[in-house]
């Protein structure tokens, strides 16, 4: 039977309803929004396993010890990122006028419902690297609770190693991959051992699902951006790799306006299995990283561990509550 033209307009009336009901809970107020100013550095092949090298990294004792990474080079990451990539020995493909750093404005809120993360930063002059034709920029960001002691010190180093792709081990970082060009990011905690040269030695799957059960897993989001098109999303988990869910439970808005992008991403507090809950009280360590200049792998800028939570105290970033 078709449709007379009366059922036609309540039909449409009812998604204009349903569209305002949406777009409504995106209306937050950023401008009201304590933000977190963060610069992301360009860390070329520095990996977990650097970080644990005196001779290459002189606080390496240090941080075995007690310290995190932010607790030396807070404030020093615009420096830290010319320096490695100009250091031949970490970095041996360097980008011909790549800047050292980029800055960016991180800004968190809640509802009843959803958490949502904004993430405002301006590329400035970027070469174009052509290592991925389809995306111009990325941003993602990865996190995990205090279950995971080496993000909470070292925030996405953790999931960084040597033997991952594009490193000193995985290839020479110029396209022509050798050896384990293949492998993903991974958490120590995956290998039932970690030397000077990566991980090789995955533990088997029950124990594996064990330290899921346990939550012993990162989460990440990631947007990929291309001017004028509305952003790709990705979403998964990293443990023994980097695990990409097929139908991601986050969503984002991204736009591009003289130069700076803004990324809006949304996740329900409980988003299911797979998933780390979103809880008050609970303090989180989250990493950022933002790809410019159509670059891939690891020729990304990164952030130092920063902490958010809801209700959670003197955390970095507060999530505070939205109508």
């Amino acid at each position: 039977m078709r449709p007379t033209r009366r059922r036609l307009g309540v039909t449409a009336l009812l998604a204009v309803a349903a569209l305002c009901v949406s777009t409504a809970s995106h209306a937050i107020d950023w401008a009201a929004v304590p933000a977190r100013n963060i610069t992301l550095f360009y860390p070329a092949q520095m990996s977990w396993e650097v970080l644990l090298v005196q001779a290459q990294h002189t606080g390496a004792n240090r941080f075995k010890r007690d310290r995190t990474c932010r607790h030396c080079h807070e404030g020093d990451e615009a420096a830290s990122g010319r320096l490695l990539m100009g250091e031949k020995a970490m970095e041996p493909a360097p980008i011909a006028g790549k800047p050292g750093a980029v800055g960016a404005v991180v800004k968190m809120a809640h509802d009843a419902e959803n958490l949502y993360v904004r993430v405002e930063f301006a590329p400035g002059a970027q070469p174009d690297a052509r290592m991925d034709p389809k995306f111009e920029a990325k941003v993602a960001l990865m996190f995990s609770g205090p279950e995971i002691a080496e993000i909470v010190r070292g925030g996405c180093y953790a999931a960084c190693h040597i033997d991952s792709a594009s490193m000193p081990l995985g290839g020479d970082g110029g396209g022509d991959a050798k050896g384990d060009d293949n492998k993903s990011m991974y958490l120590p905690a995956s290998r039932g051992m970690i030397t000077r040269t990566g991980g090789d030695h995955i533990r088997p799957d029950d124990q594996l699902a064990a330290l899921r059960a346990q939550g012993k897993y990162a989460e990440y989001w990631q947007a990929n951006l291309n001017p004028g098109a509305s952003p790709v999303v990705v979403a998964g988990a990293v443990l023994e790799k980097r695990h990409e869910y097929p139908k991601p439970a986050v969503s984002a808005t991204a736009s591009l306006d003289k130069g700076k992008w803004v990324v809006t991403f949304m996740r329900k507090l409980a988003a299911g299995a797979g998933y780390k809950d979103i809880v008050p009280g609970r303090v989180y360590t989250v990493g950022f990283s933002i790809h410019a200049g159509h670059t891939n792998r690891r020729f990304h800028y990164v952030s130092l561990e920063n902490t958010f939570g809801i209700d959670a105290g003197l955390s970095d970033i507060p999530v505070v509550p939205v109508d």
